[in-house]
Parts: structure tokens; C-alpha cells; sequence
């Protein structure tokens, strides 16, 4: 057995049983129809498909995130965790390895795609791209600083059989300083910088690169003078690769592709904190020749007057257990509007979109429904996202993690996963005591409850994340790299974690396998 992976199982399995004074325990556990005293029960769903283009979008209600604090343990002490246990990621120990060797900070990550989400390896390498900054900055201040780079490793190789930290090799930004800036009209940002997206590759080792292309308008005292500016974008390059390593070339021009439209999608105009990101590529079987985007949004409405209606609520008829519309619009929700918008590609190329109507709405149940991504399996089309704690409405609380949806097709009334909840991987959480923030959290709870975010759903049910922050007030540490791989399992309406998968549920760290492999003699490393 390897040493590195047996040193992690143990520090792991010290953690939960109290190495921070942690234990990981399981809320009651109950059927998915079964109404909890005290709770609503979800709303119905049928999963039913329409048509891409139709006017329909499925709710993410408030009856069903109830269901969240439903299934928590009110009996839940201080740092213990209080959700299920199937749906809870292990314990993360604080001594971990940094896939950069101190290089940079490392948070959001994906990997090199097809149309189908398949991950590709080039001539015998691994390729990931990942959000970076200079390790000079604060871990918090990332975010206006953010460049897109990339990671390479040998493919084939077994995760315990690699280095401890994943055996990644950083190869540098994508972009050279200016390119992604070039397309804001107005050039006296303060801040111009690449947030998140998703990579295709072809056959001739041409890699389409969408990413979330950002300007930001602040004085010296960090001050908005105007609304920062997002916009969906692309740029094209191509891979190099050999036994000896990766090199990107082209990536010199960046194309604008959508910016958010006000009718569908909320803009600056309408409230200057709104989110609009996180482009995802893929085709759909139902549709051949069709290639689709997801990305994160908000509903098209002014910040200061939205409103959600009975069916954002979604309490089944004679619920005893609801709210009134009035209540909640007058309990502030009404600045949590998330949703998930959908866009189809006019052109071949990939450079001309069209807005198509959202997928998802969370309107009054969270504001952000971040990187979207749509996940194919037995004939089933899943559609996950992640969301903070921190960004639930009031009245509605859950964890960190990533939270699911099924449905008959890529516009679905879809389900909730997981008793209705949408609850598809958390970070051990407590929600009888408040979370605190990563850069201070609360000394009551989980010390899990920040270990990872941003995760992203791979083939075989693998998932990926970065580590924000393990511990409680009194001992914590930051992370920025990424954590260890978990494995959901998931079928029909449910996904749970695989606890025979690593060591008990921890994979290796940073482990992004490639299940497909790309042999091409134009994209061999001269």
C-alpha cells in the first residue's frame, strides 16, 4: 500500500474522530417522500423534457431547499457535522500537498474536453486548466487578479503510483498580459481579469477556450466607480505534446460571445452585483449538430423591486408548512435570484450565440448557481452547479457543495436529487450554528465546513474541487490547491459519496484522469 496515501487515510480518519474536535455524524435518515415535522414537503416534479427553445424553466422552489435544513440533525453539536452522511464529502485533513510547489494559488479547474465532456489526454499528457495568482497576494484578493493557466502530467498513471501533490507540472498562463483585455470598449479599468469556463478540443489538437473575460472600474481606495463588466468570450489556440511535456500556442485573439441581455439574464443596469459566468460547451443526442452553452445568471430583474411568486415558493397545495409570497418578499430574498441560463451556438465556429430562455431558476433560494455543467448518464441529463452557504436566501440554509438536477432532457422540469433537496456533495457542515467566513470561520462549527468549492463533475462520477479553508476559528489553515478526488454514485435521483472509493472516500489529490486519449501528430511538442 502506498505510504503517502495510508499517511492520509490516517490523518483523515483522525479528524473525524476529533483531531479538531470534529466528529462526522449522519443526520436521521428517512425516505424521500417522508414529510419531516415541521417542514414542507418538496414540490412535485415530473422531469419532464421540452424543447431547447421553449419558454419553459424549471424552479429550484423554496419548498424544495427547505429540505435541506430537513434533513439536518437539530441534535448536532458544536463541530460536528449535522447533514447525511451519503451526501457529505470526507473530512479533508489539514496537512496537505500544493500542486504548484508554491507556484501560485489555484482554485477553480477544468479539464480538456470533447462535445460529450469526455477528458482527454494529448500523446501520452494530462492537460488541466485552472484559475492562478501570484502567492505575493492575499489568498482573498484573488479574484481581480485571476489569470487562466495550465497543468500538465504524464497519462496512465494510477493515483496512488503518482507523487503525493498529483504529479502536476505548472506550464504558465494561457494569455500573454493585454490580449483579454482588448475587448472592453472602455479601457480605463482598474482591473482586468479571466474568471472561469470550459475547454473543447478536436482532433487536430485545436483547443476552443470559453472563459469569463472581466473588466473592473475601481478608484484607489478599491471603491466601484462603475459596475465591473462580464462578458462570455472565446479564444482559440492549439495544444503541443510530448513524453517531455506541453506547450499552448495561438490563444493571441479573443472573440466576445454574450453579454447578459437584461430580458433574460440580469445586467449592471439592473443591479450592479449581479453574476454572469461560467460558460460549459457540450452537444445533446437529442439534437444532433447542436452545441448549447450553460452558464451561470440572474433572473432579469431590478435588484430593488424583484419579486417571487407562489410558483418560486412551490408549496404544494393545503401545505401547512409554507410561507405567504408577502413574507417572503418582504424578508429580503428577493436579492438571492440565481439562475442557469442557456445559449445555442448559430455557427459552426462557435463564435456566434443566441440567448435561449434559463433552464433553472433559484429565484429567492440563492444567488449564485456557479459554474453549471450538464452531465449525461443513462439516459438521464443531470445538471449540477455549486453554491455558497453564505448565498442561500434568507429563510433557507445548506451547505457548501455542489447541488443536482435531473430531468428527460436538456430543458427539463427537473428534480431536485437527494430527497428532494438538490443536495448532491457538501462540505461537512452544521446549520445549528452560523458559518462564519473562510477567512474567519466560526469557532462552533464544522471545521470542514470551507475545505472545498468549486467543484466539478467528472466522468464516472468523479469530482474534483479546490481547498478554500480547513479548521475552526482557533486553528485553520488556507488553501488554494486542489483537494483530494471523491466519487459520487448516481442513479435516477440520488447521488451519494462512494466511501470505498481511495481511502475511505478521498482519492488522490488534485487526480483529473483523462478517459479518453488524443494521438495527433499536429499537436506533438516541437
Amino acid at each position: 500500500m502506498n505510504k503517502q496515501r495510508t499517511k492520509r487515510g490516517i490523518l483523515a480518519a483522525a479528524l473525524s474522530i476529533g483531531a479538531l474536535g470534529a466528529t462526522l455524524i449522519s443526520g436521521p435518515a428517512m425516505a424521500a417522500t417522508e414529510p419531516v415535522p415541521g417542514f414542507p414537503q418538496p414540490t412535485e416534479h415530473t422531469q419532464k423534457a421540452y424543447s431547447p427553445t421553449d419558454d419553459f424553466t424549471s424552479r429550484w422552489t423554496r419548498a424544495d431547499a427547505k429540505q435541506l435544513k430537513a434533513m439536518s440533525d437539530p441534535n448536532a453539536g458544536s463541530r460536528e457535522n449535522s447533514m447525511p452522511t451519503e451526501y457529505t464529502m470526507p473530512t479533508i485533513p489539514q496537512e496537505f500537498p500544493d500542486m504548484s510547489n508554491e507556484e501560485v494559488w489555484v482554485w477553480d479547474t477544468w479539464p480538456l474536453t470533447d462535445e460529450n465532456a469526455n477528458q482527454y489526454s494529448v500523446n501520452g499528457q494530462e492537460i488541466i486548466f485552472s484559475l492562478v495568482a501570484d502567492r505575493d497576494l492575499g489568498f482573498d484578493e484573488r479574484h481581480q487578479y485571476a489569470r487562466i493557466g495550465y497543468f500538465y502530467r504524464p497519462a496512465g498513471v494510477p493515483a496512488d503510483e503518482r507523487p503525493e501533490d498529483g504529479g502536476w507540472t505548472y506550464g504558465g498562463q494561457v494569455f500573454d498580459e493585454g490580449v483579454t483585455g482588448k475587448i472592453f470598449e472602455d479601457q480605463s479599468f482598474s482591473h482586468q481579469t479571466q474568471w472561469s469556463g470550459s475547454a473543447r478540443v478536436t482532433k487536430n489538437g485545436e483547443i476552443k477556450l470559453f472563459f469569463t473575460d472581466v473588466a473592473f472600474y475601481r478608484d484607489q481606495d478599491g471603491k466601484d466607480i462603475k459596475p465591473y463588466d462580464p462578458r462570455i468570450a472565446l479564444s482559440v489556440g492549439h495544444v503541443h505534446s510530448n513524453k517531455n511535456g506541453v506547450k499552448l500556442t495561438g490563444f493571441n485573439k479573443v472573440t466576445e460571445l454574450l453579454q447578459a441581455d437584461g430580458k433574460y439574464y440580469q445586467t449592471a443596469e439592473q443591479n450592479s452585483f449581479f453574476n454572469f459566468r461560467d460558460p460549459f460547451t457540450f452537444e445533446d443526442p437529442a439534437h444532433p449538430g447542436e452545441t448549447y452553452m450553460v452558464f451561470e445568471g440572474n433572473t432579469a430583474q431590478n435588484r430593488d423591486s424583484a419579486k417571487c411568486t407562489s410558483k418560486d415558493l412551490g408549496y404544494r397545495e393545503g401545505e401547512t408548512n409554507g410561507e405567504t409570497v408577502d413574507e417572503v418578499n418582504k424578508s429580503g430574498a428577493t436579492y438571492q435570484i440565481g439562475n442557469v441560463g442557456l445559449a445555442r451556438a448559430k455557427n459552426k465556429e462557435l463564435t456566434e450565440w443566441e440567448f435561449l430562455p434559463p433552464i433553472l431558476s433559484a429565484n429567492c433560494v440563492t444567488d449564485q448557481t456557479e459554474r453549471p455543467q450538464i452531465y449525461m448518464q443513462d439516459g438521464k441529463y443531470y445538471l449540477f452547479t455549486i453554491s455558497h452557504r453564505s448565498t442561500f436566501a434568507a429563510g433557507i440554509d445548506g451547505p457548501e457543495g455542489v447541488y443536482g438536477f435531473v430531468g428527460n432532457g436538456i430543458r427539463s422540469d427537473y428534480q431536485p436529487l437527494n430527497r428532494g433537496s438538490g443536495l448532491a456533495l457538501g462540505s461537512p457542515s452544521n446549520l445549528n450554528f452560523a458559518a462564519g467566513s473562510p477567512f474567519a470561520p466560526d469557532y462552533n462549527q464544522h471545521p470542514g465546513q470551507f475545505q472545498a468549492y468549486s467543484h466539478y463533475v467528472m466522468p464516472g462520477g468523479l469530482v474534483q474541487s479546490f481547498i478554500d479553508t480547513i479548521g475552526t476559528k482557533d486553528n485553520f489553515v488556507r488553501g488554494g490547491t486542489l483537494g483530494p478526488t471523491v466519487k459520487l454514485n448516481i442513479k435516477g435521483d440520488s447521488a451519494t459519496v462512494d466511501y470505498n472509493y481511495g481511502d475511505n472516500g478521498l482519492g488522490g489529490w488534485a487526480d483529473i484522469p483523462a478517459n479518453r486519449e488524443l494521438k495527433n501528430s499536429n499537436a506533438v511538442a516541437k
